[in-house]
């Protein structure tokens, strides 16, 4: 690739042929059925050679068309095994990797915002990316005062790819569903496109990283690295090696898997509480397993990237979400429903069974019962089964169900580290989280009496 491809008509035309391609390789199956290939052989052909289309065009596009693919990447938990098997290679292939920008591009970049001499800045830059995602590529460095940093630079016209690539995507909405069956593709791509301008402003990320980096510094969890520069279309943050989340996912150790999804949850709940921020791309590209958590060298950390997609939650997660959370689990269905009422999840227009209502809530929250629950794709899988089919209760009911502004990016960032969870086949003291960090879940009097108790233990 000689550049990132900003022409409409160019990206419109690669991004036409993903649907043109499904039906040309159903007329190629059709054609190998007639001649007497068995069916479960050619459509395992079908469906890899749609994942290696899919993985092609998105990845050369990079822009919305990426976005979209790593959207999508982290609910492959959720599709039935011998569908997710041929796209999950190729999907998971969007959260490490794209073909890279030009180095006369970078350069040129480089030049325009940091000036004619911006490699006197650095005293060591490699060209070569280390990484390639949606709207940008990062650059191993060493800046000027010795310190090893992570220069992000994004794709020139990489605004305007966004917004071209969402609104074509958003156009096949509908063919591209098979690839997610049971999902409703036009939400997500539509909350996509309202974080374009947010997630291209490099000082807005600088922000929310650096309130992050400040906030965990010295934490024994988990760690975000400091920011180091900032300008238009450049990022220089300090590096931070480690174990790539995906990587932990395809053959990590058992404790690999377990420690980095206690973490995820750690950091789902507690960023919000800490910093006001909810980290909101949490596919596995964007976290790294590093080594001397609090019982040493041998113990994980986790490492946190890109933060140019975050929610402003000044208060922390919204109260009801916890007090509702609780509620199910002790089986209040008038409770529940009346607060979900009040909160807009159920239309003043509609009225709805509150214990039906609990039956639809309470296997989705089956993870925050236990003491420990280990999440699985199996388990994912029935749970978009159960809500997916038009023929249950389930479907029937949640398509009854609204979900608010507010809550809309905080539902998917919950399912998409869910997604990942899943991936990793980890067993995760959900509750224990829930109880330090989300506001409402621990009922006020149950936490008066220990901070008395802790109060009369000091």
């Amino acid at each position: 690739m000689s550049d990132l491809p900003r022409k409409a008509v160019t990206r419109t035309a690669k991004l036409a042929a993903l649907p043109l391609g499904f039906a040309g390789r159903a007329t190629w199956g059709l054609g190998k059925r007639i001649v007497g290939e068995s069916a479960e052989i050619v459509g395992r052909e079908l469906q890899q050679r749609t994942a290696d289309q899919l993985f092609k065009v998105l990845g050369e596009l990079k822009g919305g068309a990426m976005k979209f693919g790593q959207a999508l990447s982290v609910f492959e938990s959720a599709l039935p095994e011998e569908v997710a098997g041929p796209y999950r290679a190729a999907l998971t292939k969007l959260q490490e990797a794209a073909p890279p920008m030009p180095t006369r591009t970078v350069h040129a970049v480089l030049e325009e915002r940091l000036g004619a001499d911006w490699r006197a800045l650095f005293e060591e830059f490699e060209d070569k990316p280390a990484a390639a995602a949606s709207i940008g590529q990062v650059h191993r460095a060493v800046w000027h005062d010795g310190r090893e940093v992570a220069v992000k630079v994004q794709y020139p016209g990489a605004g305007e790819a966004l917004l071209s690539d969402l609104g074509q995507l958003s156009r096949f909405a509908r063919l591209l569903g098979p690839l997610i069956p049971g999902m409703d593709i036009k939400p997500l791509i539509a909350e996509l496109k309202d974080r374009v301008s947010e997630e291209l402003d490099y000082g807005l990320e600088a922000e929310a990283q650096q309130a992050h980096a400040e906030e965990f510094a010295g934490d024994p969890d988990v760690l975000v690295p400091a920011v180091v520069h900032q300008c238009e279309q450049v990022l220089v943050t300090e590096w931070i090696d480690g174990v790539p989340l995906a990587e932990v996912i395809a053959d990590g150790t058992q404790e690999q898997r377990d420690r980095a999804g206690q973490l995820l949850a750690r950091f789902l709940f507690s960023g919000p509480a800490r910093t006001g921020l909810l980290h909101a791309d949490p596919h596995p590209g964007n976290f790294r397993l590093l080594p001397g958590g609090p019982e040493g060298e041998d113990d994980w950390r986790l490492g946190v990237l890109d933060f140019g997609t975050v929610d402003r939650l000044p208060g922390g997660l919204p109260e009801p979400i916890g007090a509702s959370l609780r509620m199910t689990l002790d089986g209040e269905a008038d409770a529940v429903y009346d607060m979900l009422c009040a909160e807009g999840f159920v239309k003043e227009s509609i009225e709805l069974d509150p214990d039906a209502v609990l039956e639809y809530l309470l296997p989705i929250i089956e993870p925050a019962q236990a003491d420990e629950f280990t999440f699985t794709r199996g388990w994912m899988r029935s749970q978009a089964a159960r809500i997916a089919d038009p023929r249950s209760p389930a479907y029937q009911l949640g398509k009854r169900l609204n979900l608010p502004p507010a809550y809309l990016l905080i539902h998917r960032v919950t399912l998409s580290t869910i997604g990942v969870l899943c991936q990793l086949g980890a067993t995760v003291r959900l509750r224990d989280e829930l109880e330090e960090w989300l506001p409402g879940f621990v009922p006020e009097a149950d936490e008066e009496i220990e901070e008395e108790e802790a109060t009369a233990g000091a």
